[in-house]
């Protein structure tokens, strides 16, 4: 985790009884101190299980786009270079 604490986006979410037992579970297994850290620490943890890593630093948001600009908007746009697992 980077320790930034200047997060600039809040997200609200409804949680059953059950999957907030296992957000609690979770977090104190874990001793996270907030069950906003333990919700990070889990999305972290479930993107990565797919393979999709946090962009390198200076990766620019338009780079993310689906088709490429310019003349021919059909042609696909490359994907950015984000972090390797290994």
């Amino acid at each position: 985790m980077s320790g930034d604490l200047t997060r600039g986006e809040r997200l609200q979410i409804m949680l059953s009884p059950e999957e907030l037992a296992a957000l609690d579970d979770f977090r104190f297994k874990q001793r996270m101190p907030s069950r906003a850290a333990a919700v990070r620490e889990l999305f972290r943890l479930g993107l990565a299980a797919v393979g999709i890593l946090p962009a390198e630093s200076g990766v620019k948001s338009g780079d993310f786009g689906v088709f490429s600009t310019g003349t021919d908007s059909s042609r696909l746009a490359s994907k950015p270079k984000l972090k390797s697992k290994g």
